[in-house]
């Protein structure tokens, strides 16, 4: 496996979520990297969403893999399936557990609410908890936000959520991670709270921690300069640069 004289960073996106919540990202790194954002809307398992991001990069090429909540989850999946492709792993306001108690049926409630009412219904009741308490007045936000989801299907949800819930728990793969490991979490983040990606970073050899303050689990667009700052810097990182 080889190296590229430039970073090849790959972005994936969470439940519901597009090239939309990448784009400030994609941007600030454009002229480090070559950076591709990966399209989850058609897959309903990790595996296959680990398979279709990794057909989209250089298979000669080692990657940088970036992901942000079932994103996250799909970057540990693409380090279980394929280790040798990955520089380096980042893993953003994410989980590694399997599935909890009553979450299938909490789920349901919404997969009933964007296949009954819509997706508009949908962005009402579930955006507003994934953004920090002092986001949630902010229009433009909310309001990208809100777009992005309109822009999805209830088919696309029924899939995302079935792959979801197919997960396997990646709680013993952390300690077969060698590459370096960014964890990153925004400390308002009500999803995937800051004590479980403490867990996460400790039990990587070697990973770091980045608390994001004044956010909650829409870490790339709530903070988008902070992210990018973060990812640029990562990028430059000698540990990085010597993998």
């Amino acid at each position: 496996m080889t190296t590229s004289p430039r970073p090849q960073v790959l972005l994936l996106p969470g439940l519901l979520c597009d090239e939309w919540v990448w784009r400030a990202q994609a941007d600030a790194l454009a002229q480090l990297a070559d950076v591709t954002i990966a399209d989850f809307s058609d897959h309903d398992d990790l595996t296959e969403m680990a398979q279709a991001s990794l057909a989209l990069v250089d298979g000669q090429t080692t990657v940088d893999v970036v992901g942000h909540s079932m994103g996250g989850r799909v970057a540990l999946e693409i380090w279980r399936i394929a280790p040798r492709r990955v520089r380096s792993l980042v893993l953003l306001d994410t989980g590694v557990h399997g599935v909890q108690s009553g979450e299938a049926e909490s789920r349901q409630v919404l997969l009933d609410l964007s296949a009954t009412r819509g997706m508009s219904a949908l962005a009402d009741a579930w955006l507003p908890p994934m953004v920090g308490a002092d986001r949630r007045t902010d229009a433009a936000l909310m309001d990208g936000l809100r777009a992005m989801v309109m822009r999805a299907t209830p088919r696309q949800h029924r899939r995302q959520i079935h792959a979801l819930l197919t997960r396997p728990d990646a709680t013993s793969l952390l300690a077969t991670i060698t590459v370096p490991t960014l964890v990153v979490v925004g400390r308002h983040d009500e999803w995937s709270p800051v004590a479980q990606h403490e867990e996460i970073a400790a039990a990587i050899a070697s990973a770091r921690l980045e608390i994001i303050e004044d956010v909650g689990h829409m870490t790339t667009v709530e903070q988008p300069d902070a992210i990018s700052a973060l990812l640029d810097g990562w990028l430059k990182d000698p540990r990085v640069r010597a993998v």
